[in-house]
């Protein structure tokens, strides 16, 4: 019988074969309006991504459950305990700029490309084989271990995998392959919030006005992409100031005519909205030119204003009196990720990573006294709790040995980090991955990739983490 390790080398082929399959499908959460118990509550393509792991699962012979279709599992193993592994099938919209085809896992330099490659279609799989390859080596196992499959990760309520816990039960333990090695034992809190302002009519008419905003396609990414509309006013200037912007800021802005109106575009760089340092805010290049305008609506003029001074491309918050920080966890992220708006009103939603140790009352109550002045509205929209799991604990500590052995990395630690994995969706759970350290972040991200040879240790790293924890006796 080989062993687990040389039967995963040999179904590499087999792997990207599946991989490039699941990419294909364009799995983006759409708002059906369905109850979880109909048929593809999450959409079409979220739906058939599941069945097509699903699928897979009972090909290669493993017990599968499915808890309708908002979630389900592969499993292996016996005994009391279980195992979770946590993977989710939905991504965040693939957004513009691509280089490469989105859903075609074109590979390339050692590359495979596409939505979903690194996050978290390419560690889904990855585990999956993992776990196969587990199965065929005939090693015992004393544990049961579960391949669980979300499809509502990436929006805010979680609904599809709560509602499978509730069904199925809670594993005992568990790790997600979401994140970075080498081990996260902490997340941060996530808020996510609106900030609303109605504007009343023009003071006078012929001037600058504002018909339509609009910037982002999800909360949790930075916006490459953001647009004004706007009536009045000189065009011949405005396209010459928009001209100058651009030269003068080193931004993608561009301006073209629309009909009667101009209509104006800020190019950014897309990230994950955890690390928008990593991206050049869209939304924000646009508010600070249009700043630079006075529009015939005082309160259009009050909200950039404020925008300006309280947000501009601060990543912390510390204009605004949000700059919290921890030492267990950092500062805090904060992310502006969508805005929408018109002469009647604006939206602006805002993503934040909070430290551990903050709590979101006390965000709110910081905020207040910058918003009051311009008659700034807060619509709360969602929140997760920190996690912080004991870095001494024996999942921790097991997790740390696995990567050091594989990387032979002695220096790293645990880590705590702004991403919301579904390590938050059950107890005594961490993600492992599958991020490399040194790597780039490429998740969220337009030409998204993984490199195969990391894809495969990492793969690796799962079937000894699956070994150690479920098949020796502790």
């Amino acid at each position: 019988m080989k062993s687990y390790q040389s039967l995963l080398k040999g179904y590499e082929q087999e792997m990207i074969q599946t991989l490039r399959e699941l990419v294909s499908i364009r799995s983006v959460v759409e708002e059906t309006g369905k109850a979880l118990e109909e048929e593809a509550p999450f959409g079409e393509g979220v739906q058939k991504a599941f069945d097509y792991m699903m699928g897979r699962c009972r090909e290669m012979g493993f017990e599968t459950l499915r808890t309708g279709d908002y979630g389900g599992h592969a499993q292996i193993g016996k005994g009391e305990e279980c195992m979770g592994i946590l993977v989710h099938l939905d991504t965040v919209p693939e957004g513009e700029g691509w280089t490469k085809e989105p859903f075609g896992g074109q590979i390339e330099d050692g590359k495979m490309y596409g939505r979903g490659t690194a996050d978290d279609k390419g560690p889904a799989v990855a585990a999956l084989y993992a776990m196969k390859a587990l199965k065929e080596s005939g090693v015992p196992f004393y544990k049961k271990v579960r391949l669980i499959f979300g499809l509502d990760e990436e929006v805010e309520e979680w609904k599809g995998i709560g509602r499978y816990l509730e069904a199925a039960g809670k594993p005992d333990f568990g790790f997600t392959p979401d994140a970075d090695f080498p081990v996260v034992h902490g997340e941060k809190g996530i808020m996510v919030f609106a900030l609303v302002k109605k504007f009343e009519k023009a003071r006078e008419k012929g001037g600058l006005s504002l018909v339509s905003l609009k910037g982002g396609e999800a909360y949790n990414m930075v916006p490459n992409r953001c647009t004004a509309v706007i009536s009045g006013g000189d065009h011949e200037k405005l396209r010459r100031m928009a001209e100058e912007f651009g030269e003068k800021t080193g931004y993608e802005f561009f301006c073209k005519g629309r009909g009667k109106s101009l209509e104006f575009t800020a190019q950014g760089l897309s990230a994950h909205g955890a690390k928008p340092q990593f991206g050049v805010n869209a939304i924000s290049i646009m508010m600070m030119f249009l700043s630079q305008l006075s529009f015939d609506q005082d309160e259009v003029n009050d909200f950039l204003r404020f925008y300006q001074e309280k947000i501009g491309f601060d990543i912390h918050g510390g204009r605004i009196d949000c700059d919290f920080s921890d030492d267990i966890s950092g500062e805090m992220i904060w992310n502006t990720g969508m805005i929408e708006g018109d002469k009647e009103s604006v939206r602006l939603v805002v993503n934040l990573r909070c430290p551990i140790s903050t709590g979101q009352e006390a965000v709110y109550q910081a905020m207040a006294p910058h918003l009051d002045p311009f008659g700034i509205g807060v619509v709360k929209i969602a929140y997760k709790a920190p996690i912080h799991v004991d870095r001494n604990s024996r999942l921790v500590t097991t997790l740390m040995d696995v990567y050091r052995k594989y990387t032979g990395d002695e220096k790293a630690e645990p880590l705590v980090i702004g991403g919301g994995s579904y390590a938050r969706a059950i107890d005594n759970a961490v993600a492992f991955g599958m991020s490399f350290p040194g790597e780039p972040a490429t998740e969220h991200q337009k030409d998204e990739w993984i490199r195969l040879d990391l894809w495969m240790k990492a793969a690796q790293m799962y079937g000894e983490a699956i070994y150690r924890l479920c098949c020796v006796k502790e």
